[in-house]
């Protein structure tokens, strides 16, 4: 079961090693260039207006030094977001969003400094000086990002690659997969060839030898160690999808009791310490949300006041830490008896969302009386996005993993909302929440932060069900209750 290429020339391995090889320098060569210039245009251009300008009015004495020592915390400021961002990686992301992402990092920089100006200097400083640089930072950074990306997609090939399939899935679920990783990534893979796991040795070695990249996707742990290790073997790159053990694995550390190796999973999540950290900033930035949102709030409210009348707020019970059910908060975005019969996860153009409501779940305008759950305590600033009741119940029927998600507050924001989307399987939620919670720390929680301010801006990320999959689910959730109704009587 192969899929192979029209159009196919045989090469040498060894060959066909050096030539891959010389695509991934020409990839780094390039990433690595424009990095560079990008790194120059946006701390010189700082650099420039701060000794032009606002300089003379932090130092009165030391100017050089002091001068110096700004350009320098700007450059950490500006370099540290870019990391969280990865707004550097010109080979796998898009212009718009590496814009977007360099915009947010040198923008930041440039409103740290110029906020330390103003204190220090205890009068008003002028910003106009200022918001040419970043005008002019942004529009360097546009031709910049424009033109490597564009040399990128000329002049480096696309890696040869070879998609090994899960007997769990069918061929067609694996051109899908494909699609989907072709529709955004086509410039860095071209599928030479599919097929299922139980591919020969001597089959899956010809094929691989022509291939740079080897995807295992879905494959049982069994024969992913058998294709991980002939790749290793080849030196081929490689990608695969993780199973749970491995995620779970993720939480634990090395223990040299014996002269054999030994993990012991560690529960970080549980963490005393950690925990009283994370409540604490959660009812700090609660507090401070609600008073900078309050206008935002006001308007809203109006606004669904005069389109739709009462009420403003739509409550529904969903679960958190432990399975303990709360209600959560959010702004009314649909007519008052959306979930008349039952719930039912939204869909594209959705005839139930209210005008006012397509325009608060662009912006997720929607979710911003969820800073009183976290306040409340029922809700965290990140982790596990909760779900319905109904939702969770329906999940784990087919997925009784799903409860390790809930050893956790529920969050405002989390790890499968920046790296997924509203319409993300299951399964793919739940790794991803995982790998949160496997990992968490204060610093992975700022970065979440930062990650969901750009993902506010990418329509993608609330792509909907399809009507067929809504219905499906809207009608499992349905004989769900009325089984439980027949039980009770």
């Amino acid at each position: 079961m192969c899929r192979q290429p029209q159009i196919h020339l045989k090469e040498e391995p060894e060959a066909h090693s050096r030539a891959c090889l010389a695509i991934t320098m020409e990839d780094k060569r390039v990433t690595h260039t424009a990095r560079a210039i990008l790194r120059l245009w946006n701390t010189g251009l700082f650099a420039f207006i701060w000794f032009y300008y606002y300089n003379k009015y932090v130092f009165d004495t030391y100017k050089i030094p002091g001068g110096l020592f700004s350009v320098l915390t700007f450059f950490i400021v500006y370099t540290a977001i870019c990391s969280v961002y990865k707004a550097f990686r010109i080979a796998s992301t898009n212009i718009g969003e590496i814009v977007f992402s360099q915009f947010i990092s040198f923008a930041a920089g440039d409103l740290f400094l110029y906020v330390e100006s103003i204190l220090i200097y205890n009068q008003y400083v002028s910003f106009l000086p200022g918001l040419v640089i970043v005008i002019l930072q942004l529009l360097g950074t546009i031709v910049i990002v424009t033109a490597a990306k564009r040399y990128f997609m000329v002049h480096v090939e696309p890696q040869s690659t070879m998609i090994i399939y899960g007997k769990i899935h069918t061929l067609k679920e694996t051109m899908d997969f494909e699609e989907r990783l072709l529709e955004k990534y086509r410039h860095l893979f071209h599928t030479e060839f599919i097929a299922v796991e139980s591919i020969d040795r001597d089959t899956f070695l010809e094929r691989a030898d022509k291939c740079s990249t080897v995807i295992l996707y879905d494959t049982t742990p069994e024969n992913r160690l058998r294709f991980m290790k002939t790749c290793l073997d080849l030196r081929k790159n490689f990608y695969f999808t993780p199973q749970l053990d491995d995620v779970l694995l993720s939480g634990c550390e090395p223990k040299h009791l014996l002269d054999t190796p030994l993990m012991k999973y560690e529960y970080v999540y549980n963490s005393r310490r950690k925990q009283l950290v994370k409540r604490l900033m959660d009812v700090i930035f609660s507090i401070l949300f609600i008073v900078l949102l309050s206008p935002v709030m006001l308007v809203t409210a109006i606004c669904i006041l005069v389109e739709d009348g009462r009420p403003v707020l739509f409550r529904q019970k969903r679960y958190t830490k432990d399975k303990e059910v709360f209600s959560i908060f959010k702004f009314r975005s649909m007519v008052k008896d959306a979930e008349k019969n039952g719930t039912t996860p939204s869909t594209a153009n959705d005839p139930r969302v209210t005008k006012v409501g397509r325009v608060i779940r662009k912006y997720r305008i929607d979710e911003i009386p969820q800073f009183f759950n976290v306040l409340r305590g029922e809700m965290s600033f990140v982790g596990p996005r909760p779900e319905s009741v109904d939702m969770v119940e329906h999940y784990m029927q087919k997925l009784p993993e799903w409860r390790f998600r809930m050893v956790v507050k529920a969050g405002l924001t989390g790890y499968a909302q920046v790296f997924g989307k509203y319409n993300t399987s299951a399964e793919d939620k739940l790794l991803l929440d995982l790998m949160y919670i496997e990992n968490q720390s204060t610093l992975q929680d700022f970065k979440i932060a930062l990650l969901t301010i750009r993902t506010m801006f990418q329509p993608e990320r609330t792509e909907a069900f399809s009507d067929a999959k809504s219905r499906e689910i809207n009608q499992s959730i349905r004989e769900k209750q009325k089984q439980k109704e027949e039980d009770i009587v």
